[in-house]
C-alpha cells in the first residue's frame, strides 16, 4: 500500500478508530495518554507496516483497528502491568475499578442529560447499567461494543471475534435481551 492510500484510509477511519479508543481505554490510564496519541502513534505503526497490509485478508479499517488495538494492549502493559508507577496505585482507597468497557458501555448506553434531575437519573442509569453489564459474559459485553458502538457490521464484527457472521447475530441479539432483562426494572 502506497503512503498516500494509507493517509488518506486513516483520514476516512480516524473518527471510528478515535471512539474505539475511547471505548476501551483503561480509565487509570485516561490522565496519562491522550486518544489522539495513541490514534496517532497507531498510523505510524500502520505506517511501519503497510507493506504487510493484504486487502484479500481482512479489510482495510479492521486491519487499522487492530493496530489501533496492539498500541492499546502495549500501552496497557506497559502502564499497568509493568508496576512502574502503575495507575493501579493512584486508584482512591477502597473502590475497585469496574471493567473498562463495562464503564463506557454504561455511560455510552444511558441518554443524555440537561438539566440537574435528569442528569442524576442518567448517573444512576448508568451505575445500574454498569452492574448489568458486568454480569454479562466479556463476549456478550465485546460484542455489544463491536455491533453498537464502534459502529461494525454483523460480518465485520464475527471477523473480530473470530466467529461465524451467524453466531456473530445471534451473540448480538442475545446480548440485547440479557441487558434489557437485567436492567428492565430501571426503564418505566
Amino acid at each position: 500500500m502506497k503512503s498516500e492510500e494509507l493517509t488518506n484510509l486513516f483520514e476516512r477511519y480516524r473518527t471510528r478508530l478515535r471512539r474505539m479508543v475511547d471505548l476501551r481505554l483503561d480509565w487509570g490510564l485516561r490522565g496519562r495518554i491522550d486518544v489522539s496519541d495513541i490514534v496517532q502513534e497507531a498510523f505510524l505503526e500502520a505506517h511501519r507496516r503497510r507493506d504487510d497490509f493484504d486487502p484479500a485478508q481482512m479489510p482495510s479499517y479492521l486491519w487499522l483497528r487492530m493496530i489501533v488495538g496492539q498500541k492499546l494492549i502495549d500501552l496497557h502493559r506497559y502502564h499497568v502491568r509493568a508496576q512502574k508507577r502503575s495507575v493501579l496505585r493512584e486508584s482512591p482507597l477502597g473502590v475497585a475499578e469496574p471493567s473498562v468497557s463495562s464503564v463506557a458501555l454504561a455511560h455510552e448506553l444511558a441518554d443524555g442529560a440537561t438539566s440537574v434531575v435528569e442528569a442524576a437519573i442518567r448517573a444512576e442509569r448508568a451505575r445500574m447499567i454498569e452492574t448489568a453489564l458486568l454480569t454479562m459474559d466479556d463476549l456478550d459485553r465485546e460484542v455489544l461494543a463491536l455491533r453498537h458502538f464502534e459502529m461494525l457490521s454483523n460480518a465485520d464484527a464475527a471477523h473480530v471475534l473470530g466467529i461465524s457472521p451467524n453466531a456473530a447475530s445471534n451473540r448480538y441479539v442475545r446480548a440485547l435481551k440479557r441487558l434489557r432483562e437485567l436492567i428492565s426494572p430501571v426503564d418505566p
